[in-house]
């Protein structure tokens, strides 16, 4: 039934529904934005600025890994980084507040804004589809979320103990602009959770024939290439920073190979079966 009226729904009808599922997805982010802004001293001094000082957890566990190894001249067991934050604009912290709160929103509500897309896709999918399809919500939230906590508790600190103690000259000071710190710290959450949904992109890629798992072996070392870039690109130029974060993504694309080969084998035992059925009617 609901196909039915799906099919009769004119293009303006489409375009009304997607409407009221983006307002629903905006507003959903507006009020959990509203949240985090009420909760600014959490947000800020707890989220947005731990790995900003040596006592958060990833340092305290580099530091122990460096000692037990017989490192003794290692950055990650120092008291404190060698900088201060500062605003140097007047309007500076308080814009800060509004699209750090936004952001924030944004990751909260990701499960919501999720659904929201997906009940404006499902109508339009065959009964079968939407039930091999039903967990694509949690496991899609849940891949998110572990990129992001990867983003924030190894990408950042990695990224703001590097920067943090990179010097050109003793005559140079580190005097890091609220913005920046917050960049860091923002885009290296964000850009990881939405890498770590890799394997439902090539779920969906695969479904509608643009990937298959030979494609995926066969471009297998140009995808390490692009990795080893990725790592590269997001981290500090040394190697151990790296390998920490292309190990889980190249995780990924093996878990992505495995998840395009079972679709496709799906999809050949249920063209099996049609024309097994086909074959008896004639």
């Amino acid at each position: 039934m609901a196909k039915k009226q799906v099919d009769e729904m004119s293009f303006l009808d489409h375009l009304e529904d997607l409407r009221w599922h983006l307002v629903r997805a905006t507003l959903s982010i507006g009020v959990a934005a509203i949240i985090a802004f009420i909760f600014k001293k959490f947000i800020f001094d707890v989220i947005i600025f731990g790995p900003t000082h040596m006592n958060f957890p990833t340092y305290e566990g580099l530091c122990k890994v460096s000692q037990f190894l017989g490192m003794t001249d290692t950055t990650f067991c120092a008291e404190e980084f060698p900088f201060i934050i500062q605003n140097r604009t007047v309007a500076g912290q308080f814009s800060a507040h509004i699209w750090t709160s936004i952001y924030a929103g944004f990751i909260i509500s990701f499960p919501y804004v999720l659904y929201q897309l997906w009940s404006f896709i499902s109508p339009g999918l065959k009964s079968s589809e939407r039930k091999n399809s039903r967990g694509f919500i949690v496991i899609a939230s849940l891949l998110f979320f572990t990129g992001v906590l990867f983003g924030y508790y190894i990408v950042t600190p990695l990224s703001i103990n590097f920067l943090a103690n990179y010097q050109i000259s003793d005559q140079i000071s580190n005097e890091f602009d609220i913005s920046s710190v917050i960049a860091i710290v923002r885009s290296s959450a964000i850009a990881a959770g939405f890498v770590f949904e890799l394997p439902i992109i090539v779920y969906f890629l695969t479904k509608v024939g643009l990937v298959t798992p030979q494609f995926l072996k066969k471009y297998r070392k140009f995808a390490l290439v692009i990795v080893l870039v990725l790592s590269a690109v997001i981290t500090p130029p040394d190697i151990a920073s790296q390998v920490i974060v292309a190990i889980p993504i190249l995780i990924l694309y093996q878990v992505s190979i495995y998840i395009s080969a079972i679709v496709v084998r799906n999809q050949a035992r249920k063209t099996a079966k049609e024309n097994k059925k086909n074959k008896v009617k004639s």
